[in-house]
């Protein structure tokens, strides 16, 4: 089992920051993987940012250049550094991690961000 519990969410202004981060723990030499989801309210859960074991990242199109996701093996925590935000950044943002265990993803509790313009 892996348990991921969220932190740093809250409101700011459009042109702002936040730093999200994401403490796991449980199983963690079976995750392959660990990332951002963010749920915007009547819209499905989407991709923000992903980084792999091996230190690989991948972005959504609509945060290159303002978001970037980092991890500290040492304390088995993912950051999503958030810049640049837009009110269209609004949503519930959810750490994921992807495991060779079953049920093979899991999630947190998710973070509130809202962005006023």
């Amino acid at each position: 089992q892996v348990q991921l519990v969220e932190s740093g969410g809250g409101l700011v202004q459009a042109g702002g920051s936040l730093r999200l981060s994401c403490a796991a723990s449980g199983t963690m030499y079976r995750v392959i993987a660990l990332g951002w989801y963010r749920q915007a309210p009547g819209k499905q859960r989407d991709l923000v940012a992903r980084i792999t074991s091996g230190g690989t990242t991948n972005y959504a199109d609509s945060v290159k250049g303002r978001f970037t996701i980092s991890r500290d093996n040492s304390k088995n925590t993912v950051y999503l550094q958030m810049n640049s935000l837009k009110p269209e950044d609004t949503a519930v943002y959810y750490c994921n991690a992807d495991s060779t265990l079953y049920p093979f993803n899991y999630w947190g509790q998710g973070t509130q961000v809202t962005i006023s313009s």
